[in-house]
């Protein structure tokens, strides 16, 4: 009988995970239990997904605030330091600040504005532009953006990130003033030295700044990329992608993800047989319409995967066949067609970039289309799914 069903996403529960568990006998374990319990079969080129925050507990990966001042000290010493973009999140960024701010005398805060670098806004574009305001080339200070806009909170935090960040960085000790900006080089007229907390723009703002003259600039990457004090770190991102765990540490990114979706998918082909891809995810990339939300907070959506998960879909547009190349045909000729067109396609696995017949098509990698669907079926509260099961995705109109 011919299949009707293509992609099946699939949340997979497990235990909860605590530091030192086998994750990898437990991600087998438990998608083999939910197969047999929900009556499918596991076949080649599944895909098994597994969240970063549930690899990163059961290693233990976790940071306090007073590791992270002493990391922060140690390279900024007693100098002004320019804090520049950070996201607008108490989970994500908030508990970071205290640690950094703990380590400093003075900060310099700028935040970047009408929103931040993953969407979450200060203030409306339209009441910006209703006041006249310049964002590319206008630095605010704290009196002049009050006078502006007022107290804004967030429409979904029910927060003033201002007022919520300033608190965090006299509570930690440091004193502290507020501007903002969206051209890196204005913290310059502050000070000389900078952490600059931008995610997927901070390598260009790094080199934007020394280009014009600042003396000492770090990126949250080069923040606890070794341990300190016995704290656990990331060696590739630093503070990037971490998350709050409690009111004084930090869980941080995971490291050794590749040990790690080798493992699960060596287990996984001996209890199975079958060739399946593993990988590990984190926040996807997508946006939110009406929070203007980039959900994008981690450095990357997948830090680590196994080699079937590499490259982009090579993928044809049915309706550009059925309606151009195909025009004059229906129902089952129309089938026969367009399936026949598939298998050629894919018999001779040649690129088809640039053609015609992919526009429209999506131009992602693999690993950031399926973290995407990963993220969205696990949710982000109680479903308790860290585990995701992806069935169908490499399929096409001719399986």
């Amino acid at each position: 009988m011919e299949r009707l069903v293509g992609t099946v996403s699939r949340g997979v529960r497990a235990p909860i995970i605590r530091q030192g568990d086998d994750l990898a006998a437990i991600v087998v374990d438990s998608v083999l239990a939910a197969a047999e319990s929900e009556g499918f079969a596991l076949r080649d080129k599944d895909v098994v997904a597994v969240t970063e925050a549930v690899v990163a507990r059961a290693q233990g990966n976790y940071a306090g605030i007073d590791q992270i001042a002493k990391d922060v000290q140690e390279k900024f010493g007693d100098d002004t330091v320019g804090i520049i973009f950070p996201i607008l999140s108490r989970n994500r960024f908030a508990i970071c600040l205290k640690g950094i701010a703990r380590g400093l005398k003075k900060v310099v805060l700028m935040l970047s504005y009408p929103s931040d670098e993953v969407g979450n806004h200060l203030i409306d574009e339209e009441d910006m532009d209703e006041k006249g305001v310049n964002p590319w080339m206008d630095v605010l200070t704290e009196d002049k953006y009050r006078e502006l806009f007022g107290y804004k909170k967030h429409v979904f935090t029910g927060i003033d990130y201002v007022e919520y960040y300033k608190q965090l960085i006299q509570e930690a000790g440091a004193q502290v003033e507020i501007i903002f900006a969206n051209q890196p080089k204005a913290i310059l007229a502050y000070t000389k030295s900078v952490l600059t907390c931008d995610i997927h723009t901070r390598f260009r703002t790094k080199n934007t700044l020394l280009k014009n003259g600042a003396e000492k600039v770090y990126t949250l990457d080069e923040i606890l990329t070794k341990s300190v004090d016995g704290s656990g770190y990331n060696d590739r991102f630093g503070l990037l992608g971490s998350n709050k765990a409690t009111e004084e540490s930090v869980k941080l990114f995971p490291i050794h993800c590749q040990e790690m979706v080798d493992s699960i998918q060596k287990g996984l082909i001996e209890k199975t047989g079958k060739q399946i891809e593993v990988m590990i995810y984190g926040d996807g990339a997508f946006k939110d319409p009406v929070g203007k939300i980039w959900e994008l907070a981690d450095p990357v959506v997948s830090p680590a995967y196994t080699k079937g998960l590499e490259g982009t879909p090579n993928e044809v547009k049915l309706k550009y066949l059925a309606d151009n190349d195909f025009a004059d045909l229906s129902g089952d000729e129309l089938k026969d067609a367009i399936s026949a067109y598939i298998r050629d396609k894919d018999e001779k696995a040649a690129s088809l970039v640039g053609t015609m017949v992919t526009q429209g098509t999506t131009p992602r990698r693999l690993t950031d289309l399926i973290g995407s669907l990963c993220d969205l079926t696990s949710g982000s509260g109680d479903k308790g799914t860290p585990i995701i099961l992806v069935q169908g995705y490499f399929d096409n109109y001719t399986k």
